[in-house]
């Protein structure tokens, strides 16, 4: 088991991320009592005065990315290298339980099969009953909601929500749309349009609890796709604490157990200043990283050398991997296009040039290449 087995959450996933909050196919129907009438101002502001940590549910989550068929990702038969491919394409159900911030837990449902991540206070275990393995970490002390991933343990619509909300600039128009009904809750739609005619995205809509101002589901659409290409909301949503015992967890008998090591940033920062050379690889990364364009159209461009190529399906076929590891599919969704090899989405296309250099944004190839000559 390795920390890219960590990684395979939903973000929103993302994970992303982050995204990174069930719809399938689209928003639910008209809420059956309408709410009081609200302006975009007060929606957002109901979304800033939700303090909703204590809630059990059950999320679901779709993805129509376009993307070309990946062998070997079907629910329940990813390895620890491809997991995180999965949950780009196809259907997938997870329970999340939450009482404040030092208690989670969320079963990703899978075939025959589930993967838990369970939070509860300092302590943090990863376990996976198709081959019954389970990971271990202690936390160090106030380490907020976040695991060593470096990403929330909790990745419900509300945090994805909130980055999604966090990003609101000239670049989208906000409005309100028809009430609508989530997990039997009367939600309001809020709705961010892309004012740009380039960007591959076509909206974004949160659904918002009437009452609560918890965000309940999100829901990502491109242009010139019918369907959504991403959708995550709460299909069973309670809003009381969850019992405790659901927080206590214990290997089952003979599950292989890994221990893994949490860096002490605190006590590592006291010893000794970081500097370059001692960045971790995404603070180098993101220092390298140049930013073009504004708004949806902004193409984020990595030098050479940035990423491994074999990650990227470069190199020879044993750089690429396995058949089957996430180097391998990579390789295979990619295509030639002058300059280099795409990978291409509903949301996002990410270019990597023959000279190392990788160019990505929610933006049309033909952009990302004149980003690309623009050197």
């Amino acid at each position: 088991m390795t920390r890219t087995w960590l990684r395979w959450l939903p973000a929103a996933t993302v994970p992303a991320v982050i995204a990174a909050g069930v719809l399938t196919g689209s928003l639910p129907a008209s809420a059956q009592d309408p709410l009081p009438a609200k302006s975009p101002q007060q929606v957002l502001e109901l979304v800033a005065q939700h303090r909703q940590t204590s809630f059990s549910g059950t999320l679901e989550q779709t993805s129509e990315l376009g993307l070309p068929e990946l062998p070997q990702t079907g629910p329940g038969t990813a390895s620890a290298d491809t997991a995180w491919l999965e949950l780009l394409t196809g259907p997938h159900t997870a329970r999340v339980y939450r009482d404040g911030a030092q208690n989670a837990r969320v079963q990703v449902m899978d075939r025959l099969a589930e993967r838990d991540v369970i939070r509860h206070g300092n302590e943090l275990w990863f376990y996976n009953s198709k081959d019954n393995t389970a990971a271990h970490a202690v936390l160090p002390a106030r380490s907020g909601d976040r695991h060593p991933s470096g990403q929330e343990s909790v990745p419900t619509p509300d945090v994805l929500a909130a980055k999604l909300l966090a990003t609101l600039d000239r670049s989208s128009d906000v409005s309100v749309g028809a009430d609508v009904e989530v997990a039997g809750r009367a939600a309001y739609r809020l709705v961010l349009t892309p004012r740009s005619s380039t960007t591959l995205l076509a909206s974004v809509a949160v659904s918002v609890d009437g009452q609560s101002g918890m965000p309940l589901g999100v829901e990502l659409r491109a242009r010139g796709q019918a369907e959504p290409a991403f959708s995550v909301a709460f299909t069973k949503l309670s809003l009381e604490a969850p019992d405790a015992a659901i927080f206590q967890f214990s290997p089952p008998p003979g599950a292989t157990v890994k221990e893994l090591p949490v860096p002490d940033h605190k006590a590592a920062g006291a010893k000794e200043r970081p500097g370059p050379a001692t960045k971790a690889p995404a603070a180098a990364a993101r220092d390298k990283a140049k930013i073009s364009g504004t708004g949806w159209e902004s193409i984020v461009e990595l030098p050479a050398g940035t990423v491994p190529q074999a990650a990227l399906g470069n190199g020879t076929p044993q750089q690429q991997g396995k058949p089957g590891s996430a180097a391998s599919l990579l390789a295979q969704a990619a295509v030639p296009v002058a300059g280099g090899r795409l990978l291409s989405s509903a949301l996002l296309n990410v270019l990597i040039l023959d000279d190392g250099r990788i160019l990505a944004g929610s933006v049309p190839l033909e952009r990302l290449q004149a980003a690309a000559a623009a050197r």
